[in-house]
């Protein structure tokens, strides 16, 4: 970045807040305040303005539709203009549906502009909290930024599957099938909330209108809420930001947002937007035509919900419901009588409270563990936090066993292989996937930070064969320029830290897990070059320098 573009901006503190809202600044004040933010350019921020730009895509998509949408589930005859349905009883809700692809002008673009864009939407949100969670730019200050994103996330997920199922077509049907079986393997009350929420037996006569009124209003606001918050906390702690040459933990590297980044990020909404239109114009999702109205007494194959829930429903699907002579459903004796606990449709849902938990917890988990309490302004390159590297592979391909296992049937049958064996093997990376993500990937980076070294004290190869006065071959390798020398060697290696005694001179339980958990972690590290090993490397020609003890930086191998 030449130093035209360079936008540097004073470090914000958490405590200016009560100093801000006590000077009564203007709006002008607060509007021209932001305009002089400076965000950093990198392409791998880019998702969460994609996640943005495509929830304002739903909302206007979405306002569009309820203009048409009828979320009743009064039964009707069917006589619009698709033949195949004519003369068939449905729900007023599945019929306006139809009216919306068939009858209005635009509609069917733009319940697929809706339905792609939703789709869209939670992507970007997933991929943007992974790029946030394997630079690390969740730590501190930053800790309740990175929980908002997580019920965002949630948030997401909730306005996906309530929108998915108001057509009620047999697809969505199947879906909320699903959801009032769990609710009623709850013991003693599940009964109780499934009648209530669906209003009487399944499947009830308010269940669609009140997962419209969810689905355009509850949810949504939420959402709105905690984007706002979001980006107050954004704008607050500042954006984070690669190292490198002139980026300090008091400034930020990039283009202000009036007008340099406010009109890059006008054009890319747009961008965003054609996308979505060419997709939606091209691409058919969701032909509720072709499924017909839900009908609770059939039972069809080959549902699949949409990809963000897949993983909820693959994790039921991998559940046994025995194992051996052992039974997961229980009976449990009361006063009142005997209540069911059937585990095997409950117990599917654990791994899913344990994926979002551990990622709520994760900024005090590792700060925990490392004892590190400093705040941190810059965004790390993967490869140098080996340990959390390897915990977020090992995350994401537990989510990927879970989601794939929705489609267990499919797979089936477009391989041809017995449906038993997918599920076995399903259940095989279920606990052995997570484990072998995590050691590869660990291994990966501490490989790549070793290679990093030999760049940073050997110099780049050249591809030069060169022979000396006495016939011997050797490679020629050039000096790292400042830049690349800055990124290879700006970013430090947290070394094990061992339990320790509190004040009263006792290690306590959680202190000697915490122990482990940093041993576990850091007991294998490869320390970055430092300005004695770079001094020296170059006085001897480029020769490996390994890290001395005398510097606290060890090479373990």
């Amino acid at each position: 970045m030449s130093n035209s573009t360079q936008v540097f901006e004073p470090k914000t503190k958490t405590g200016k807040i009560a100093n801000f809202v006590d000077q009564r600044v203007s709006a002008s004040a607060l509007v021209k305040e932001f305009g002089r933010k400076v965000f950093p350019d990198h392409w791998t921020f880019m998702f969460g303005e994609v996640a943005l730009y495509t929830f304002i895509v739903l909302l206007l998509s979405g306002t569009f539709l309820t203009f048409w949408f009828n979320p009743s589930m009064a039964e009707t005859i069917y006589e619009g203009s698709y033949n195949p349905l004519k003369g068939v009883e449905m729900s007023v809700a599945y019929a306006s549906s139809l009216d919306i692809s068939f009858e209005i002008r635009g509609g069917l673009f733009a319940r697929q502009v809706h339905h792609w864009a939703a789709l869209l939407f939670v992507a970007a949100m997933s991929v943007h909290m992974l790029r946030v969670f394997f630079t690390g730019a969740f730590r501190r200050p930053r800790e309740l930024n990175w929980v908002i994103g997580c019920v965002l996330l949630i948030l997401g997920m909730a306005a996906g599957f309530t929108g998915y199922s108001l057509p009620d077509d047999l697809l969505s049907g199947n879906g909320l099938r699903i959801i009032d079986g769990v609710i009623k393997a709850i013991p003693v009350v599940g009964t109780y909330i499934s009648f209530f929420l669906f209003g009487g037996e399944f499947p009830g006569t308010a269940i669609i209108g009140r997962l419209y009124i969810l689905h355009v209003m509850v949810v949504p606001a939420l959402i709105i809420l905690m984007i706002v918050l979001h980006m107050m906390f954004v704008v607050l702690h500042k954006h984070t930001q690669y190292a490198g040459p002139g980026k300090t933990a008091q400034n930020v590297v990039g283009a202000p947002v009036g007008p340099v980044f406010g009109a890059k990020a006008g054009g890319f909404f747009f961008i965003v937007f054609g996308v979505v239109a060419l997709i939606s114009g091209f691409f058919t999702i969701n032909p509720i035509w072709n499924y017909g109205p839900y009908d609770p007494s059939p039972v069809s194959a080959g549902t699949q919900p949409d990809w963000y829930i897949g993983w909820v429903d693959g994790a039921l699907r991998l559940m046994p419901g025995v194992l051996g002579d052992f039974s997961f459903e229980w009976i449990l004796p009361l006063p009142w009588g005997h209540n069911n606990l059937i585990l095997n449709v409950l117990a599917p849902m654990i791994p899913a409270a344990i994926l979002i938990g551990t990622m709520m917890a994760w900024p005090w988990i590792e700060r925990w563990v490392t004892k590190d309490n400093r705040e941190h302004h810059f965004a790390e390159r993967p490869r140098n936090a080996p340990f959390r590297t390897g915990v977020g592979v090992a995350g994401f391909i537990w989510y990927c066993v879970m989601w794939a296992a929705a489609s267990s049937d499919l797979i089936a049958t477009h391989f041809h292989v017995a449906l038993n064996d997918v599920t076995y093997w399903l259940r095989v990376l279920f606990f052995l996937g997570p484990i072998l993500g995590f050691i590869i990937t660990r291994r990966i980076c501490l490989s790549l930070q070793r290679k990093d070294r030999e760049i940073v004290l050997h110099g780049r190869e050249a591809g030069i064969i060169e022979m000396s006065p006495v016939g011997g071959y050797s490679e020629r390798h050039e000096d790292l320029d400042e830049y690349k020398r800055y990124k290879l060697v700006a970013w430090e290696s947290p070394e094990v830290i061992p339990a320790l005694p509190n004040a009263d001179g006792k290690v306590t339980f959680w202190e000697k897990q915490r122990g482990k958990l940093s041993r576990f972690f850091f007991e294998d590290r490869v320390a970055p070059v430092t300005p004695r090993e770079l001094e020296e490397a170059k006085a001897h020609g480029h020769h490996a320098v390994e890290a001395g003890h005398d510097d606290a930086k060890e090479l373990k191998h």
